[in-house]
């Protein structure tokens, strides 16, 4: 089993299709998406087309929650399994597309991973107005942030990897902010909460998608359409 990494795929698979194309993978290689699949967006039959199309892929997707589409408990027909020593959702119809349980610990090969998702939208107004979708649970509540952290506490506040979709307020890339962005308005606690959690780990390495950008701080890689080999 190869386990792969790449950012936002927003509903367009297409950079993991042509990534397949060239590498022939089994179907029980491993494609990590850090959030925002866009696979649970709409909430109807365009959803499921994309999922058929996406579910031809010859890799198993493990996709974290972002800030733009449902989650799988929002969404009827979703069932669980334990994927990798952690719990996952998943569709019968698709069975190689699965959403991980934020605060879940995963297994992949030497690597003992935690998953936690979500953000804020700071296109949240833009969509109210504008009649798009937009999830008012999109980041997560107290009792996700309970069990991560109760999670992580069990193991001795240690783990390989992170695997969230934003990052750590400390280490927001401000250089990508959109200019028209009045960042003095955009709800930063699910930062501010991973900022007393980077604090209080000890880590190897710390993936994460949402801003839209390529770049390595510290132990932080923050991934967009790059694919990389999920590694120390």
């Amino acid at each position: 089993m190869n386990v792969y990494i790449t950012g936002d795929t927003h509903g367009n698979f297409l950079r993991i299709d042509n990534f397949c194309r060239k590498i022939n993978p089994e179907p029980d290689d491993v494609m990590i998406v850090l959030g925002d699949a866009g696979l649970n967006y709409y909430g109807n039959n365009s959803d499921k087309r994309n999922k058929h199309r996406v579910s031809q892929l010859p890799i198993t997707l493990f996709c974290i929650h972002g800030n733009h589409e449902m989650r799988p408990t929002d969404v009827p027909g979703y069932l669980t399994k334990v994927f990798f020593g952690g719990t996952v959702w998943y569709e019968r119809n698709y069975p190689n597309i699965l959403f991980a349980k934020d605060g879940e610990m995963y297994e992949f090969g030497e690597y003992r991973c935690i998953v936690i998702g979500g953000a804020y939208s700071v296109d949240k107004w833009y969509r109210l107005e504008h009649g798009y979708n937009w999830f008012a649970n999109e980041q997560p509540d107290d009792r996700i942030k309970a069990y991560v952290e109760k999670q992580l506490a069990d193991n001795n506040n240690t783990i390989d990897i992170v695997l969230s979709h934003t990052c750590p307020l400390k280490y927001e890339p401000k250089e990508v902010f959109l200019s028209c962005i009045d960042q003095s308005k955009v709800d930063k606690s699910t930062e501010q909460w991973l900022d007393t959690i980077e604090d209080r780990i000890d880590y190897r390495k710390w993936y994460c998608g949402h801003y839209h950008t390529a770049k390595k701080i510290d132990k932080i890689q923050f991934m967009y359409e790059d694919i990389d080999v999920l590694q120390i």
